[in-house]
C-alpha cells in the first residue's frame, strides 16, 4: 500500500497572483489538497485491514472514498503543475498542431473548453482519449462524475468555489479568463507527448 503525500507546489504561493491570490493558494494546496491525500490514505488503511480480517462491512464505502480521493489528489497535482508564472500565451508545436486537428482552431478549443468549465461542478479537463486516438474537453463533477474511461487528461482546470470565490465572488468566468494567464504549455505538451507516444 503506498503512502500518499501532498507534494509542494512547484512555485511560491503568492507566484500567480494578480491572477490566483497567495491566500488561495495556500487554503487550496495546505488545507483542500492536503485532505484529499488524507482520505485515501485513510480509505486504503481501511481497505487493507478489512481484506487482513476476512470482514468486508465498510469496503464498499472505502472504494468510494478511494476514488473520491484519488481523483481528488491526482487531478490537484496536475492542476498545479500546469500553472506557472511564467504561463500563458498559446500552445505551440505537435500540441498546437493536434489542437488544430482535433477542435479545428485553438479558439475552438478554447472556447469549448470555457464552456466545460463554467458548466462543470468540480472540473474542466482536456484529456487525450486512447480509443478515438483524439483530444476532448470533459466537463467533470465532484472530482469523478464524467470522466471518460481510459481516457488521459494533461490539463487540469479546477472549478470548484473553494479555487476562486476568494477572488473573483460569483463570477467564475473572470477566474476561467484568468487561467489563461497561468496556464504552463509546456507542461500541458509534455503530458500530450507522454500519452500519445504510448497510444499512436
Amino acid at each position: 500500500m503506498t503512502d500518499h503525500e501532498l507534494p509542494p507546489l512547484p512555485y511560491d504561493y503568492d507566484a500567480l497572483e494578480p491572477h490566483i491570490s497567495e491566500q488561495v493558494l495556500t487554503w487550496h494546496h495546505d488545507t483542500h489538497h492536503q485532505g484529499y491525500v488524507n482520505g485515501l490514505n485513510s480509505a486504503e488503511e481501511t481497505l487493507a485491514e478489512n481484506r487482513s480480517n476476512g470482514e468486508f462491512g465498510s469496503s464498499g464505502s472505502a472504494i468510494r472514498n478511494v476514488t473520491h480521493n484519488g481523483c481528488g489528489h491526482y487531478l490537484h497535482t496536475m492542476f498545479w503543475e500546469n500553472m506557472s508564472p511564467e504561463g500563458g500565451d498559446e500552445p505551440s508545436g505537435d500540441l498546437a498542431d493536434r489542437i488544430e486537428e482535433d477542435f479545428g482552431s485553438y479558439e475552438g478549443w478554447k472556447g469549448e473548453f470555457e464552456a466545460a468549465a463554467k458548466n462543470a461542478s468540480g472540473w474542466a479537463l482536456l484529456v487525450y482519449d486512447p480509443v478515438s486516438k483524439q483530444l476532448r474537453n470533459l466537463v467533470v463533477d465532484k472530482h469523478d462524475q464524467g470522466a471518460l474511461w481510459g481516457s488521459h487528461p494533461i490539463l487540469a482546470l479546477d472549478v470548484w468555489e473553494h479555487s476562486y470565490y476568494y477572488d473573483y465572488g460569483p463570477d467564475r468566468g473572470d477566474f476561467i479568463s484568468n487561467f489563461f494567464e497561468v496556464v504552463d504549455w509546456d507542461d500541458v505538451a509534455e503530458n500530450y507527448q507522454d500519452v500519445a507516444s504510448t497510444y499512436e
